[in-house]
């Protein structure tokens, strides 16, 4: 099946994908997405941005499942004033990217250490017209930004709970939370949580046509007593 007759097969399986987590895709968010997807693939044949190289099985593992965290992610922010989100160890931009494509107006911020995948999340932002996602070459323990806070702190397949929320810690708002989207719950990894920070929620995550384990993992820093 050659790209040009694959194209609208992958468009419906992201559309119904979406639908499936109760997201509705206006065209223009799909067509942005499927643009996405299709650069993802092109840069990858060259600069190895995932393991997964075939487009079809981007949809559910790369797309669909960023679009899952997004519901519990609307209903965080719902009420905070221009949200400002946090994505690290980015990669290829999952999930900031659809994040910020399904939610132009959040400030959506991608850090990762490795130059060329930043440099893809800078092109994506410009082609796909996308002023408020930005990207920051760097370790984040070492980044200082202005202004310094952020609503909600995210990692897909980044690194430990400990070590995430370690790293971060000195980026995150005072009632801000960290989000993390794992497999299978990491009950080692929450047993081994620093003792400021705990857990305030474990949910459970139903990626379509994704034969696999999804949960986010919610946690805060504990108020000090």
């Amino acid at each position: 099946m050659s790209e040009t007759t694959q194209h609208p097969v992958l468009a419906q399986a992201l559309t119904q994908g979406a639908q499936a987590l109760g997201i509705t895709l206006s065209p223009a968010q799909e067509a942005q997405l499927m643009q996405y997807l299709q650069l993802l693939a092109r840069w990858n044949r060259v600069y190895n941005l995932t393991a997964v190289r075939d487009e079809a099985e981007m949809i559910p593992q790369h797309l669909l499942d960023s679009l899952a965290a997004l519901p519990p992610l609307r209903r965080w922010l719902a009420h905070r004033p221009s949200p400002r989100v946090l994505d690290v160890g980015s990669g290829g931009g999952l999930p900031g990217v659809v994040f910020s494509v399904l939610h132009p107006d959040w400030t959506v911020t991608c850090v990762d250490a490795v130059t060329k995948k930043v440099s893809f999340i800078r092109q994506v932002a410009a082609e796909l017209g996308l002023k408020h996602l930005q990207a920051h070459h760097g370790r984040v323990e070492h980044w200082h930004p202005e202004p310094p806070a952020f609503d909600v702190i995210t990692s897909r397949a980044f690194a430990s709970l400990a070590d995430f929320t370690q790293w971060t810690a000195h980026l995150l708002a005072p009632d801000g939370v960290w989000m993390a989207l794992k497999g299978r719950v990491p009950d080692d990894e929450i047993a081994a949580l620093p003792r400021e920070v705990e857990v305030f929620h474990v949910e459970p995550l139903h990626v379509p046509h994704l034969g696999a384990e999804r949960c986010l993992v919610w946690l805060k820093k504990k108020e000090s007593t």
